[in-house]
């Protein structure tokens, strides 16, 4: 069996000082869905006028979860609120005992913290196609409900890993009006990335007072700059969910202009989506592809993950192998308008082609010297527009193989 203990080599040096984010508490327990001596379910109890915005996997397999959630998040309410998650079980590909495992879990929550169902959010993390031991989890609520705490928001970042190798969290606080907001938020994914419209299980929290379209609307935009351009292994996850909860406890408004704001949660969110990428599984790179002069940023996104993805291009750059042929591949194969005669190449600061031919300054000495960091930069120009995208990546090794392999035994 794979070992999946050992932490990420691209990790961060050390888990993040995280703030209390007045009106939301949490609490986490071992409830033996898959895992055993480990938390695996987590809680969070949103005071009543928490606006909370939502995007997720647009898989046409998704999970009973996800589809519960979607139906919510549209949902105008003032009540309190609690978002429920487990690891290990997706409870995706499960038919209708999922929808009644979904039920039964959300009804259980809303009795026990005497909340709306409508307003309990459910996510369900793990292996698909076996069905939800929901039992294991609401006989679990007594527990959560007399541990919450608003400091337990890194215990909540424990529960939701599955083949993660580190707890993923993030934070930031920004001064509005003369009074200080706060944003921290906890992330899990290591496998099964490349998101459409969201990404894995992410949570993020804030103590402003944030209109609910507002919110949804920052959230859809700023996830397609950050977790949408992200991608471990080209596949998406049937259970991607991403909410975004403003409790409104600091009494400071956010208004949809409100650039500053803005860009801290983006700082945030990007923090959390360069995390799960550098917990790729098996991975040893953190690789960032930078694509410009394509046609339009479309184009540009377009090309920069057909390298991101490329087998190829990952296996190259596990190899610490500058092998810029896979990269003048991925491109061409994109399908996304490209001209050879026009291409451009670096890796890190080196200039390996242009004008569509190797550049007559290129020493492959100097482009191999890059691909021994831990960190890469690829960049590409095209030579076409103004066009331009960044995504994120890893390589692929042998560790991503062994821990598939045997991901259900």
């Amino acid at each position: 069996m794979a070992d999946v203990t050992k932490v990420s080599p691209l990790a961060p040096k050390s888990f993040p000082d995280l703030p209390v984010i007045d009106g939301v508490e949490f609490s986490a327990v071992e409830a033996g869905i898959k895992y055993q001596g480990r938390k695996d379910v987590m809680l969070a109890r949103l005071v009543p006028g928490t606006t909370i915005a939502g995007v997720f996997t647009q898989s046409a397999t998704r999970s009973a979860p996800v589809l519960d959630c979607q139906r919510k998040i549209l949902l105008e309410s003032d009540a309190g609120a609690a978002i429920i998650v487990n690891a290990g079980n997706s409870n995706a590909f499960t038919g209708r005992n999922g929808v009644d495992a979904t039920r039964a879990v959300t009804n259980a929550v809303a009795d026990c913290l005497d909340l709306p169902e409508a307003r309990v959010f459910s996510s369900s993390t793990g292996v698909i196609g076996e069905p939800l031991p929901h039992d294991r989890i609401t006989t679990k609520l007594e527990e959560l409900k007399n541990k919450l705490s608003p400091a337990s928001l890194k215990d909540a970042a424990e529960a939701i890993r599955t083949t993660d190798t580190f707890s993923k969290a993030a934070c930031a606080k920004i001064i509005i009006d003369g009074k200080p907001v706060k944003i921290a938020g906890i992330a899990k994914g290591s496998g099964m990335i490349a998101p459409d419209m969201a990404t894995m299980l992410v949570y993020v929290f804030t103590d402003a007072v944030i209109e609910r379209s507002t919110l949804q609307s920052m959230l859809s935009e700023l996830t397609n700059l950050t977790f949408n351009n992200i991608t471990v292994d080209s596949d998406t996850s049937t259970s991607d969910t991403l909410l975004l909860a403003a409790t409104g406890a600091s009494g400071v408004t956010v208004e949809g202009t409100n650039d500053a704001f803005r860009e801290t949660l983006q700082t945030v969110m990007l923090d959390l989506a360069h995390q799960v990428v550098r917990d790729g599984e098996g991975a040893t790179k953190f690789v960032e592809i930078a694509v410009t002069g394509a046609a339009n940023d479309a184009d540009a996104k377009t090309h920069a993950l057909s390298i991101a993805n490329s087998p190829l291009v990952k296996t190259a750059v596990a190899g610490e192998d500058p092998n810029w042929g896979r990269v003048v591949m991925a491109i061409g194969k994109s399908g996304a308008k490209a001209d050879r005669d026009l291409l451009s190449i670096r890796f890190g600061d080196v200039l390996v082609a242009e004008n569509g031919w190797v550049s007559p300054d290129y020493r492959e000495e100097d482009a191999a010297a890059h691909m021994k960091n831990d960190e890469l930069a690829i960049g590409v120009d095209l030579g076409l527009g103004s066009g331009k995208a960044t995504v994120w990546t890893c390589d692929l090794t042998h560790g991503y193989i062994a821990i598939n392999a045997d991901y259900r035994s």
